[in-house]
């Protein structure tokens, strides 16, 4: 016997239906990793925040952690999006322009929605195994990073450990620079922060660049 196709039902179908109800899950539990009450949180109050029957839950996520890691994932992945897009759309206009585009693309990414940065930086409420997860998916974050570097510099200076602590030194500074304007600890405006940001890394970026190229060719002399 053949396999029926998937209903639709006003005009979804069914693989478009789970996709929402995924996104649903997910905010719900941005909202609640956010306010830090997730060591309390269970299937069915996150599927009652999510607007959603419980067997819904199983069909999107194994348990909670897999529900708190994909919400991670979610938000690393828009903000790693947004920097790309940003960065590869500026192609024709000088680096400190690119940069800027690319900074400011990924920290609204998460100001426009405090419960990412919250969630992706600051230290919320979850089991370990998720904040392990979050550690890996910063640190992808960072190797992103790299890639802009080598393309911007020099392929060869990835061979330096600058390459590997500058853009970790970067993201984890850009965190705490960013809660800090959430929390109204940074005086300043969002353009002022983001303009800031973008001068900071220009600066740590091409400082680091020099220093590695210094190091590679003094090694190559030896």
């Amino acid at each position: 016997m053949s396999a029926q196709p998937a209903r639709s039902y006003g005009g979804v179908d069914a693989a478009e239906r789970i996709r929402v109800r995924r996104g649903q899950l997910i905010d719900a539990a941005l909202e609640i990793m956010a306010a830090d009450e997730w060591r309390a949180a269970t299937v069915a109050k996150v599927c009652q925040a999510a607007g959603l029957n419980k067997r819904y839950f199983y069909e999107s996520f194994t348990d909670l952690d897999s529900l708190a890691a994909a919400a991670v994932e979610d938000t690393a992945g828009r903000v790693a999006e947004a920097a790309v897009l940003a960065f590869s759309s500026s192609a024709d206009q000088p680096l400190r322009d690119r940069a800027f585009h690319s900074i400011d693309a990924a920290v609204r990414a998460l100001v426009d929605d405090p419960r990412r940065a919250r969630v992706l930086f600051d230290a919320v409420s979850a089991s370990p195994a998720v904040l392990a997860h979050r550690v890996v998916v910063v640190q992808g974050l960072a190797l992103v990073l790299v890639a802009h570097a080598r393309e911007i510099h020099d392929v060869k200076l990835e061979q330096d450990t600058l390459a590997r602590v500058a853009p970790a030194f970067l993201v984890g500074g850009t965190a705490e620079a960013i809660l800090g304007w959430l929390n109204g600890n940074v005086d300043t405006t969002l353009e002022q922060l983001i303009d800031d940001l973008t001068t900071l890394w220009l600066i740590t970026g091409d400082g680091a660049a020099e220093h590695a190229r210094r190091r590679l060719d003094s090694g190559a002399a030896d």
